[in-house]
Order: structure tokens, then C-alpha cells, then sequence
């Protein structure tokens, strides 16, 4: 049975605390892994949560700063040591290519298995499978930073009663899906556009169009939230949003379930950036993560 869900690895800012780990976030969709932006301790977080690496077939990099990329060598390593059997492809920003680099390589041991480099250098598709598209946007953010989204090709949902008026039933149901026709009744006749789902995967930001380029539509929206409303003109500063910013976005953008994490060290009350959140107008489902907690990409409408 095909799994689609987030599993948090990580929820710090800058450094980590007591309860929260430095970023890491791992997308399963169907039978793919994608992690993204692995922070410090990310391997060990990923033993806690059940992931090993032989789950992994991306690692997307929105940026190279510490909290949000010093996992890789780990990473990297835990990959060769366990013989992945299959090859991985690398997403990052191509202006921090010597810091992948330095990543990759920080300490000596076998490689083993083939890591696919993908710089990332503009806006735009990145890769195309056959259950989704992997798309990159521009943020803003005082070193160079990207967002990732997923978006899955649309289908098509049978509907009975028209299947039924039509007499179709049995093998002739696979037949017309197959074919798009069954003598003169065509596939558009008896079915309806099934949406395909969205996801999307966005860090240290201003608010910019590139994040609502991301959030469009989204069933599933991972959006930073480092700081609480009073300090916004730090997060501008900074290149941060805030809970109310991060919420009208998504409200905005017709998400379904929006997912704060990234918080600041200085803020002890989680339950305010949920406020902060529903003040700013967002009626949908809103998760303030913590590490380890498990998200599901919300059913198809």
C-alpha cells in the first residue's frame, strides 16, 4: 500500500535545545524517500524515527547554513556504509557547490554507492518521475535559497453512475481507463479530473514570490516559522518568517494542512505560534511540529 507522509526528524533554529533537534525532514510518497535539509544529529533522529537509509532516494538542500545542511556528511556516510542499492540524487543551491563538496567528502571512508549531484540554479521543474514532478523556486534569505515542491500529475476518477449508464461494467471498466475509448464512449464521459496531490517544503525566508509560488495550492505545506509576530522586524532582518506571516500565506494559498516548524531557542510556548497562526485567518488543518511527530499528506479531495 502506497504511504504518503512527513516524518519530522528536526524542528530547531540555528541551534539545537533540549527538546528539539536541528532540521530534518523526510517526504515518503509511495515508494520514495526525499530528505530534506538534514541538520546536525539528522542520522540519529533517523534511528529514533524508524528511517534508515535504504529509504532515502533524494536529499533536497533549500541552503547551505549549518542547522540546515551539517547532517549530509553523516548522512552521506550512513548511505555508503549501508551498500544503498540504488542510486540518490542530490538537490542544493549550485552557488554552495564547495560546501557539498566539503560535506560530502569531511572525513575519509568507501564509497560505495552513486550519489547523483542536481545543483539547483534557477526556478523550475528538476526532475520528473512517474508519480510526481520536483520543482524549485527562489527565496529570500541573505545566503542564496531554495524552496521544493512536488506536484503529482493529474488523474482521472472513475464514476459509477455514469459507468452504469453507460453499461460498462467489469473488464470493460480497465479496458476504457487503458484506451480512453470503449466504442463511442470516451474516458472524459464516465470519469471526472481526479487532482493530483501537492506538496511543498519551505525554509529561511522572507516573504517573496517565490513562496507563494510554492504554497499554491498545496495539500501539504512545511513552512519555517522562526519567530512570533512582535518580532517581525527581526525576521525581516534575518530573512525569517513569522506565525502570522507563514499562516496568511497559507491561507492565501488554499493549503489544506500547513505545518509550522523552524522555531527560534527564545520562544518556550509552542501553543503561541498556533495562535498566532488562527489570529492571522487560517481555518485549515495546522500542525506546530515537533520532532519525531508524523504528518500525513491529507487524503485526495
Amino acid at each position: 500500500m502506497s504511504v504518503r507522509e512527513l516524518v519530522v526528524l528536526g524542528t530547531a533554529s540555528q541551534v539545537p535545545t533540549r527538546h528539539r533537534n536541528h532540521n530534518g525532514y523526510l517526504l515518503r510518497w509511495d515508494g520514495e524517500g526525499i530528505l530534506f535539509d538534514p541538520g546536525e544529529g539528522t542520522q540519529r533522529q533517523m534511528l529514533r524515527a524508524g528511517v534508515a537509509a535504504h529509504d532515502l532516494n533524494r536529499i533536497c538542500v533549500t541552503h547551505f547554513h549549518g542547522d540546515h545542511s551539517l547532517g549530509l556528511a553523516g548522512v552521506i556516510q550512513r548511505i555508503n556504509l549501508d551498500r544503498v542499492p540504488h542510486e540518490i540524487t542530490a538537490h542544493y543551491p549550485r552557488s554552495g557547490q564547495r560546501f557539498f563538496d566539503r560535506l560530502r567528502y569531511a572525513t575519509a571512508y568507501r564509497e560505495t554507492v552513486g550519489i547523483t549531484e542536481a545543483p539547483v540554479a534557477a526556478d523550475g521543474p528538476l526532475a520528473r518521475t512517474g508519480g510526481y514532478t520536483l520543482e524549485a523556486r527562489k527565496l529570500s534569505h541573505p545566503v542564496e535559497s531554495y524552496g521544493y515542491r512536488i506536484v503529482e500529475p493529474d488523474g482521472r476518477r472513475m464514476l459509477p453512475e455514469r459507468l452504469a449508464a453507460h453499461g460498462i461494467k467489469g473488464p470493460d471498466v480497465g479496458r476504457i481507463q487503458r484506451e480512453g475509448r470503449l466504442g463511442a464512449v470516451s474516458l472524459e464521459d464516465v470519469s471526472e479530473t481526479r487532482r493530483g496531490q501537492r506538496f511543498a517544503f519551505v525554509m529561511d525566508t522572507r516573504l517573496c514570490d517565490g513562496v507563494y509560488a510554492l504554497a499554491e495550492g498545496c495539500d501539504l505545506l512545511v513552512i519555517e516559522s522562526t519567530f512570533l509576530d512582535e518580532d517581525e522586524e527581526l525576521a525581516v532582518e534575518h530573512g525569517h518568517l513569522t506565525a502570522g506571516q507563514a499562516a496568511r500565506v497559507a491561507r492565501d494559498a488554499g493549503v489544506r494542512h500547513l505545518v509550522l516548524t523552524h522555531f527560534s531557542q527564545r520562544y518556550t510556548d509552542p501553543d503561541e505560534f498556533e495562535r498566532q497562526a488562527r489570529a492571522a485567518g487560517y481555518e485549515g488543518e495546522l500542525t506546530v511540529a515537533h520532532d519525531l511527530l508524523r504528518v500525513p499528506v491529507p487524503k485526495r479531495r
